[in-house]
């Protein structure tokens, strides 16, 4: 065994003695490492005023397998990139957070301390429930879409009956409504607890003539058929009670084309609007050339996407006590964060840009206003840029999990896909997995990466599990993973009884929620009440290390842990029955640990000097629950 594997860090109570630390205090930092290592000398490595500087860590203690260093660190600056330097009689060696190495690196995966980091940090407490309302639950049939109650772009509305398989957009043109709204999802906080939740995302649902709701026409009124301004009032107030989070959904990239500020559907006055008076204020709050035409989010005609160069612009948006993401934030609301749209594409056209000072202004009026609001975002591919603390505290990682996880189980990423090149599955490859994974948490620092947003499914992708090469036990393995993960878990509504769909975009994987319990999946109820439940009582599933000990062929084990108790996830793509030996020692492990599986009553392993030898079934997870020191 290379003792190199055996060295560790990370940003938890367990190396550094406060993981949030204010400017000017100073903390202890810690590293271990098997204490038969021949290491002669640790340093910690790091640039006060830009300067290459190194402080040697004095060796503190051992126990039985570990040999633990620390030295005292001033936290000098508002944000400290560090990494580790240990010499032995033949080499030295550098401890990034990606790997270890006999050159020194460059500084992009250092380890990064945060200074007065407002961190949200009841997120890592959360197990999250994503809704699409108009799909979730019809509590008061008395504010439902009518047929024919508008039309927009020609098309009008119609009301559909619960359980009908949603239409093309050439048909509905998302304007088929089934009426879920907020009184439902009120009505059904004790489904929600049961399960396990304790935070809910729900998408957008103010003022919008579609069902979606991405195309805004009023910032400031909650749409009148979800309930109003008075039902999410009443929705939080209850959420609230029974100790449940909420966060929502906006996009403040672009407006609907009807929003009262363009208005060119005409669902306000004419005269008034940046698209029918040259002279109107909010003119400038959206890009129009010479010619009257208007920049457009992704070339769609009714989403003008918003000029953030304007400081009236950003003072109705973010700036303002009365803006639209202080106002909800704030009392009567109350609302514990924002899940912000196409984050990527905001205060971008081409060559303006002034996308990385507006997220930083955004982010400051939002703490003062609530400093622990929970910033999300979305972005579907490397968000490590907006992740170091200035910006966002959390992305939807698709990056980071999502892509990797459904691809290394069989599905085809959704990048790909969009090729229109002939692509089948690939050959499942763990140390692709690992290196996916393991690249993107290297890049953040430990305070953000903990705050990050894991999911299987979203409303903007088709769910996993309908796949028709996807049976249930290699649903089983991601499920797993997500609620193991680094990071927060987050259900897409109807996931958890194996919910209808198809592989539409957008609407097949928007089915209404079937609540009959006769048509629920009990494979997926009892998986995700198990793991949901599980994750909210286990401090180490929330705040422990995360380290890949074992990746080979099309089989992946990591683990969380602390000094007292780890949570070794293994998951095997393989084809046929594996036996595999995993190195319990880097994470702790002797041979007086208690082993379970948590599934299974029969703990099919063998533990010898700290070696696991596990019997993995093909296509099968495992979830091993240890206490390291009985």
């Amino acid at each position: 065994m290379d003792w190199k594997q055996s060295i560790y860090s990370d940003g938890s109570r367990e190396f550094l003695s406060n993981p949030n630390p204010r400017l000017g205090e100073t903390i202890k930092v810690s590293l271990r490492v098997f204490k038969d290592a021949p290491i002669k000398a640790v340093f910690l490595r790091y640039l006060p005023n830009g300067e290459h500087h190194m402080i040697e860590m004095k060796r503190e203690g051992d126990d039985d397998i570990f040999a633990y260093y620390s030295t005292d660190l001033k936290i000098s600056e508002k944000s400290i990139n560090y990494r580790f330097m240990i010499a032995t009689e033949d080499d030295v060696y550098y401890y990034n957070q990606l790997e270890v190495t006999n050159y020194d690196p460059n500084e992009h995966y250092d380890f990064k301390i945060i200074a007065d980091y407002e961190n949200p940090e009841w997120v890592r407490d959360c197990v999250f429930y994503q809704i699409f309302p108009d799909r979730f639950y019809n509590g008061n049939p008395d504010n439902d879409v009518k047929d024919e109650e508008y039309f927009l772009d020609g098309h009008p509305t119609s009301k559909q009956p619960w359980g009908k398989k949603p239409v093309e957009y050439s048909e509905g043109h998302c304007l088929d409504f089934y009426g879920g709204d907020l009184e439902g999802i009120k009505q059904k906080i004790p489904y929600l607890k049961k399960l396990g939740v304790n935070a809910v995302y729900i998408n957008p649902i103010f003022w919008a003539p579609s069902h979606h709701k991405y195309d805004c026409i009023d910032y400031f009124q909650v749409d009148p058929h979800f309930g109003g301004n008075e039902a999410l009032k009443e929705l939080v107030e209850e959420l609230h009670k029974n100790d449940m989070k909420i966060i929502l959904d906006i996009s403040v990239n672009h407006t609907g084309s009807g929003h009262r500020w363009f208005n060119k559907e005409g669902f306000f006055d004419k005269s008034t609007g940046a698209y029918n008076d040259k002279n109107a204020e909010e003119r400038e709050y959206y890009y129009f050339d010479e010619n009257g035409e208007y920049f457009r989010w992704m070339g769609v005609d009714t989403l003008p996407s918003l000029d953030y160069r304007s400081q009236k612009l950003r003072d109705i948006i973010y700036r303002k006590p009365n803006s639209v993401l202080q106002t909800w934030l704030k009392p009567p609301y109350n609302i514990d964060g924002w899940r912000l749209d196409v984050a990527n594409n905001m205060a971008r056209k081409d060559e303006i840009d002034v996308s990385n000072e507006v997220w930083i202004e955004l982010r400051q009026h939002l703490k003062e206003t609530k400093s622990d609001m929970y910033l999300l975002a979305e972005h579907w591919a490397d968000t490590s840029k907006y992740l170091q603390g200035d910006k966002w505290d959390a992305a939807m990682n698709y990056y980071g999990f999502q892509r990797p996880v459904r691809d290394f189980i069989g599905d085809i990423d959704v990048y790909l896909t969009r090729t229109h090149i002939p692509l089948k599955s690939k050959h499942k490859d763990a140390v692709k997995l690992a290196k996916q994974l393991s690249q993107h948490l290297a890049q953040l620092p430990y305070q953000v990466k903990m705050n990050q947003f894991n999911l299987l499914d979203s409303h903007d992708v088709h769910r996993l599990h309908i796949m028709p090469h996807i049976d249930f036990e290699t649903y089983r393995c991601a499920v797993v993973m997500l609620f193991t993960f680094p990071g927060v878990p987050s259900i897409y509504y109807g996931d958890e009884v194996g919910i209808e769909g198809d592989l539409r975009y957008g609407e097949g994987c928007r089915y209404c929620m079937p609540w009959e319990e006769d048509n629920w999946n009990k494979n997926h109820y009892n998986l995700y009440k198990k793991l949901a439940h599980l994750r909210t009582k286990e401090d180490v599933l929330k705040n422990g290390g995360f380290k890949i000990i074992y990746a080979e062929g099309s089989i992946i084990a990591f683990a969380r842990f602390n000094n007292e108790k780890a949570f070794i996830t293994v998951v095997s793509m393989e084809n046929a029955d594996k036996e595999i030996s995993i190195n319990g020692r880097l994470i702790g492990i002797t041979d007086k640990s208690s082993i379970n599986e948590v599934f299974s009553e029969k703990n099919a392993y063998i533990c010898k000097d700290g070696i696991v030898n596990l019997k993995v079934s093909a296509n099968k997870a495992y979830l091993y629950e240890i206490t390291l020191k009985p």
